[in-house]
């Protein structure tokens, strides 16, 4: 199943520069071994903001749930979800 997903991070202004930047290479070491799995299939940054769109296959709906809430900065993200489906005039019949 794949997954449209927008990712907002809001950190406290007064959070130590030492617990934040912990927190951020927690978050990479977890986002890349998602993406080297396949699960993660896509990050872009958004221009101008602590955010992301990404791409996520996934088996379920609870598996991205587990992903998610994993993710060390997920306490301090607002997140969107948006399930995905192939479109007819799709070209690329691996897009499922």
């Amino acid at each position: 199943m794949l997954f449209h997903v927008r990712m907002d991070v809001h950190l406290p202004a007064d959070m130590p520069a030492a617990i934040g930047d912990e927190i951020k290479a927690r978050e990479k070491a977890y986002s890349q071994e998602l993406q080297r799995s396949g699960k993660w299939r896509h990050i872009w940054r958004i221009v101008g903001e602590y955010a992301n769109y990404s791409i996520f296959d996934v088996a379920s709906n609870a598996e991205l749930h587990d992903i998610l809430t994993a993710l060390p900065l997920f306490p301090y993200m607002k997140i969107e979800v948006t399930p995905l489906c192939r479109h007819p005039s799709s070209i690329r019949e691996s897009d499922e």
